[in-house]
């Protein structure tokens, strides 16, 4: 989508969705990468703080704090108000993510949800066996839960600090493995570690979450009444011995996400146009709300609660539960405990061994046609970087155990978080020694990407430029008026010129409503294709974007040497509109609502379009096509 900049200010090469509006996963990879530095110095903090003044750390995090409204009573420690008050917002991210990996992630296609699935039981299932066997016939043993579930923030944030030195799709897949770890780990809060359930309060909750599905049965979008029916619910829970934090992941799980639709966009700009020729408050507010409209609520809101949550929340979760008093006759205790043993080795060889080992097998019994969509490195360094347990293994940690079991317990999910990365270090090292086809191979896999353009291309109708086959093929949504396709128009001519194995393809998005003239000049494009000059009108209309009226598009048939009474009588009669129009029902169909939009191999690229960016992009999809053949 195009947006205004002021004249002469540097491009920055990237697209409009990827400024303001980038996807939630891009956005959740990017805002996890910081959050994990915040998170390790809170950890940090905790540690020393617990070290230095015991009794204080201790004193802060029991202060009871109640709220009394109208006989309604609810009293809790601080650190209780943390970890089933602030992380309901946690799990309420998690089932945002969940939800929207359904809707518009790898999981809309259900046949790549198996995997994950698995995976993600797997990744669980072997760590608490490891558990169970090193505290077998111990009391401790009912602990297990906290051997179990991955901490997708750390984890992903800790992957991140990688770089390029592991295929981007691995933090996707990683992704879907601990959104399934996360559900997964909810559950068994919910029915192991709750407290006495009290059968009224619990169906009070019930019956309030009956009401909030009737209300977004019936279209409500405000989240007021959303907001008041949740924290109803979670008193309720509270009330009932429930852990309350399942409605913060049944509540995210209700939101849907949804591509911005053109339609929407449309709407939308006309409510600014209105303002703009009569700024009143009444007008300002309709236009504020036609903009946030065009957004699913699933993005809105993970924009609105996702920094908070990995800035604020958890931090506070770790600096209130990651205190541990370290001394010579704890360590020698705890070295020696089969919880902290336990712990350590159900995260650093059980989840190793249950992620990579259930992926394996998936792929084995599925003869490979369902199989990760990376190489085997790339799955085992996701097997160890989901060694890090931290926030919710910590959760589980204050529910099973007390006094010295918890600090025991404590120590073991530090230690395995400190050693995880360390492992996936490792196996990058491992890696880099491999010859460079097989490096490529174990990197990147073999697996078929999802596609997300619907209409393939088709050469006896797109407009080709370069081989007509090639391993890789580019296709750019644009709009000949948008000042981004103009911009980008450069990367694209730099890209085709280094790499000569790239086929580009143009197909016409005419942004009807912020560009006047690029209908028209999407049928120039046309007609003069009519006379096999579609590459050459193209780039003139891009160097030319603010000559695009009807004289101006005449004169460039002329200057291209066409003939200029039969261009006319083209353009006259809307001769490429049904032809442009097929183009703007393709990117309906492929969820395209902005210019440029790139999709490389039939995969939608997001983020930047620099060159840098898009030949990294394009590399590697002929990697993935070299390995396919």
């Amino acid at each position: 989508m195009t947006e205004p900049r002021e004249a002469g200010a540097p491009f920055s090469g990237r697209t409009a969705w990827a400024q303001g509006l980038t996807t939630p996963l891009r956005e959740f990879l990017r805002t996890e990468t910081g959050s994990a530095l915040i998170l390790l110095a809170a950890t940090l903090a905790a540690l020393a703080w617990a070290n230095a003044g015991p009794s204080s750390y201790e004193a802060v995090w029991r202060t009871v704090l109640s709220i009394r409204l109208d006989g309604l009573d609810v009293s809790q420690d601080l650190r209780q108000w943390v970890n089933n008050g602030l992380m309901t917002f946690f799990f309420f991210v998690v089932g945002l993510e969940a939800r929207r990996e359904f809707d518009m992630g790898e999981l809309r296609d259900r046949r790549r949800l198996v995997l994950p699935l698995v995976a993600g039981v797997g990744g669980m299932a072997v760590p608490v066996a490891i558990y169970l066997t090193v505290n077998a016939g111990s009391p401790s043993a009912h602990g297990w839960g906290a051997a179990m579930s991955t901490d997708t923030a750390f984890a992903l944030g800790m992957l991140a600090l990688f770089g390029s030195r592991f295929p981007a799709r691995l933090r996707t897949y990683l992704l879907t493995v601990t959104v399934v770890d996360d559900l997964v780990a909810l559950g068994v809060i919910t029915i192991f570690y709750s407290e006495r359930v009290v059968p009224a309060a619990l169906l009070a909750a019930a019956g309030i979450f009956a009401v909030i599905l009737l209300v977004r049965a019936a279209g409500v979008r405000r989240g007021l009444p959303y907001a008041l029916l949740g924290a109803a619910a979670w008193v309720a829970l509270l009330k009932s011995g429930v852990e309350p934090i399942v409605i913060g992941l049944a509540m995210g799980l209700l939101t849907y996400a949804s591509p911005a639709a053109r339609g929407d966009l449309a709407r939308a700009t006309d409510l600014f146009r209105l303002f703009r020729e009569q700024p009143t408050p009444e007008l300002a507010r309709s236009a504020s709300v036609g903009l946030a409209s065009t957004i699913s609520p699933n993005e809105r809101l993970q924009q609105l609660y996702h920094p908070w949550v990995s800035y604020l929340v958890v931090p506070l979760f770790a600096l209130s539960n990651a205190g541990v008093t370290i001394s010579g006759e704890f360590l020698a205790r705890a070295l020696t405990s089969p919880i902290t043993l336990g712990i350590l080795l159900a995260y650093v060889v059980g989840k190793p061994v249950g992620v990579i080992g259930s992926s394996w097998l998936v792929t084995r019994l599925s003869r490979g046609r369902v199989r990760p969509p990376v190489g085997w490195a790339a799955v085992a360094a996701g097997g160890t970087i989901a060694g890090i347990g931290f926030t919710v293994s910590l959760l589980i940690a204050t529910l099973a155990f007390d006094g010295p079991q918890l600090e025991e317990a404590k120590l073991g999910i530090l230690t395995a978080a400190l050693c995880a990365p360390l492992m996936t270090w490792a196996v990058h090292r491992v890696t880099t020694l491999l010859p460079k086809r097989l490096r490529i191979r174990a990197l990147l896999g073999t697996a078929e990407s999802i596609v997300d353009l619907a209409a393939p291309v088709d050469p006896d109708r797109d407009h080709v430029r370069g081989p007509q086959v090639a391993p890789v093929t580019v296709v750019e949504y644009g709009d000949f008026e948008c000042p981004y396709c103009g911009q980008a128009e450069a990367v694209v001519r730099e890209l085709l010129a280094d790499l000569g194995d790239v086929r580009y393809v143009w197909r016409h998005l005419p942004l009807h409503d912020v560009h006047p003239y690029a209908q028209l000049a999407a049928e120039a494009a046309e007609a003069a294709a009519e006379q096999e000059a579609f590459w050459e009108m193209h780039d003139l209309l891009l160097d030319h974007q603010d000559e695009l009226r009807i004289r101006d598009l005449i004169g460039y048939a002329g200057e291209l040497g066409l003939d200029v009474e039969r261009f006319r009588d083209s353009l006259r009669g809307h001769a490429g509109a049904a032809r442009v129009a097929e183009d703007i029902d393709s990117a309906d169909l492929s969820g395209v609502s902005g210019t440029p939009t790139f999709f490389i191999n039939g995969r939608r690229h997001h983020g930047a379009y620099d060159i840098a960016t898009l030949s990294a992009a394009v590399r590697a999809a002929r990697a993935r096509a070299a390995l396919r053949t």
